[in-house]
């Protein structure tokens, strides 16, 4: 037998193993792919996870709720409720936000609830439809606020607040840019629902108007709006940020206690974190 032959011999049960290793790699990754990922191992994230269905904009959305460190639902004690916005990108990383504050800057414990839509693709995100009041300007596939407000009002706080231990008196309402503008349009149409609402960079658009008309009628006397505006963000959208908290910290019939919040150097969407910051901070500075 010649060498070559030997060594092929030799060499053939190796590479058949090497194959099914591979193969084995290969159905492993695909394997964990699709099982579901747990995150109670990311403390920071521990929580729940709920799916719902609204009846008002006819959409499934994906609830991450963040409980807090030492969270006992057996305890007497209730938490304010931070209800995010765009929680694909938000929920992952403000629920370590508000984590890490609460160890260096004393704020209180929370419950953190992200409305996830499961993609950033526009035939699963909805955000432009969601986010976006009914106006003459309105673009198609948007206009859907009022149904979107119907979801949040009748459908997901109920439910948050029947499962898990939260402070009906306490909570707060978080959106970017256009989220920031659905903020701001809540405010005036249900300015009793949120305690605290905090509006990033708003565009207000469509319908810029409607955000210096009358609010809708409130009984609360401690509400509060925050917008917070990057000093990178484009001119028109730091103009907004002014325009409207300085209209609204001028009339006696605001329903809410207003504060602008300028980001030293921060941008349109990544400041979102020093955004948070500040705004929880404020709002919370009594405690």
């Amino acid at each position: 037998m010649s060498r070559l032959a030997l060594l092929v011999i030799l060499l053939l049960p190796l590479a058949a193993c090497s194959l099914d290793m591979s193969r084995t790699s290969v159905d492993d990754v695909g394997a964990r792919r699709n099982a579901s990922i747990p995150l109670d191992h990311l403390p920071a994230l521990a929580g729940d996870y709920l799916p719902i269905t609204s009846t008002h904009s006819g959409r499934t959305y994906h609830v991450y709720v963040r409980l807090p460190e030492g969270y006992d639902p057996q305890e007497a004690r209730r938490y304010p409720v931070v209800y995010l916005l765009d929680g694909d990108s938000l929920f992952p990383l403000l629920a370590p936000t508000h984590l890490l504050l609460t160890y260096d800057e004393d704020l209180p414990e929370a419950i953190l609830v992200g409305i996830v839509y499961g993609g950033f693709d526009p035939s699963v995100n909805k955000r432009d439809m969601d986010f976006s009041a009914p106006a003459p300007d309105a673009a198609a596939g948007e206009g859907g606020a009022p149904a979107f407000l119907q979801f949040l009002a009748r459908e997901l706080i109920p439910e948050v607040e029947k499962r898990y231990r939260a402070d009906a008196s306490r909570r707060v309402l978080l959106g970017q840019s256009r989220g920031g503008t659905f903020v701001l349009w809540s405010a005036l149409e249900a300015p009793d629902l949120f305690w605290g609402r905090i509006a990033s960079n708003p565009t207000l658009l469509p319908g810029r108007e409607r955000f210096f008309i009358d609010a809708a009628p409130h009984a609360r006397g401690d509400l509060q709006v925050a917008v917070a505006s990057g000093s990178r963000d484009t001119e028109r959208r730091q103009r907004n940020a002014v325009e409207w908290t300085q209209a609204w910290s001028g009339r006696s019939d605001a329903p809410w206690q207003v504060a602008l919040l300028p980001i030293e150097g921060g941008t349109h969407a990544a400041s979102i974190g020093e955004a948070y910051r500040q705004a929880m901070l404020w709002l919370f500075r009594d405690e």
